[in-house]
């Protein structure tokens, strides 16, 4: 659903206006716009850029400029248009909005420089620093119904049968179509009796019917590699997550233990007012 900014933004857009110059240097104190003795500034269309959904804030400045100023004008007229004592529900989400963007304000200084080249190494070493190389196993198989299909499979692999074709032919799984490929995967990946098998197998080898909750498994162990910890860099990211979650956790448990907190009990309200729009409408 398109929120009622997004449809005046991408309205006056589609109209194609044009962004007007101004002489002399630029403030948030600018005036671009006066409507009945109210002025609308620079400032203003700035913070409204800044709550823009992503498809129209990375649009070329030239663009939005005409479309935001357009906006304002147009809700600064609505706005004044309105008789009577404002809504209690407009007069509480400006106060939660306020709420909401003094916290991300004090949230963001109470963590920045919390993710520096020292605390990502930190975090990596804490992860993998006693971690041995994995072995990997690139294994193939051949899925069928009972055991006495999977003991005639091996058979014919036996007698010379080409693995891969015995797959695409006979094997019920999804890689049977790809010759019975499973690619790579590492310990935990397989169900436990199909991962035994692999384990104990060496390369090249045809396994007898190994039985698990999908079927009848004619596996064959085609190579071996061990896995080092994948680098900082390729992981970077996801340790920036990480860091940055513990900042947050950790200014937050501060703050709450300083604070003086009460809260009702769970059970001595009915949670069904949170639909009660009547509540804040009376």
């Amino acid at each position: 659903m398109l929120k009622r900014n997004d449809f005046w933004l991408g309205a006056v857009l589609a109209a194609g206006l044009a962004m007007p110059s101004f002489a002399g240097e630029t403030t948030a104190n600018t005036i671009v716009a006066t409507v009945n003795g109210v002025n609308i500034t620079v400032g203003h269309m700035i913070a409204t850029k800044t709550g823009l959904p992503d498809q129209y804030k990375s649009l070329p400045d030239n663009v939005l400029f005409e479309g935001i100023l357009e906006q304002l004008i147009q809700q600064t007229v609505l706005s004044q248009s309105l008789e009577g004592e404002q809504s209690r529900i407009i007069t509480l989400t400006i106060e939660n909005e306020l709420r909401s963007m003094r916290a991300g304000d004090a949230l963001d200084a109470k963590i920045a420089g919390s993710i520096t080249d020292e605390a990502l190494q930190a975090a990596y070493d804490a992860r993998f620093a006693d971690t041995e190389p994995t072995t990997e196993y690139n294994a193939s198989h051949i899925l069928v119904e009972t055991q006495d299909e999977a003991l005639e499979i091996q058979k014919q692999l036996a007698e010379g049968a080409d693995f891969a074709e015995l797959a695409k032919e006979k094997s019920t799984g999804p890689s049977g179509a790809n010759g019975g490929s499973l690619g790579w995967f590492g310990p935990g990946m397989m169900v436990k009796p199909f991962e035994d098998a692999v384990i104990a197998m060496q390369t090249g080898e045809i396994s007898d019917p190994v039985q698990t909750q999908f079927g009848w498994h004619i596996l064959t162990l085609n190579e071996t590699r061990l896995q080092d910890a994948p680098s900082l860099e390729t992981i970077k990211a996801e340790l920036e997550a990480e860091i940055h979650q513990k900042a947050v956790d950790e200014a937050l448990t501060a703050l709450r233990e300083k604070a003086e907190i009460t809260r009702i009990e769970a059970d001595s309200i009915d949670a069904s007012a949170l639909s009660n729009l009547g509540l804040i409408n009376n």
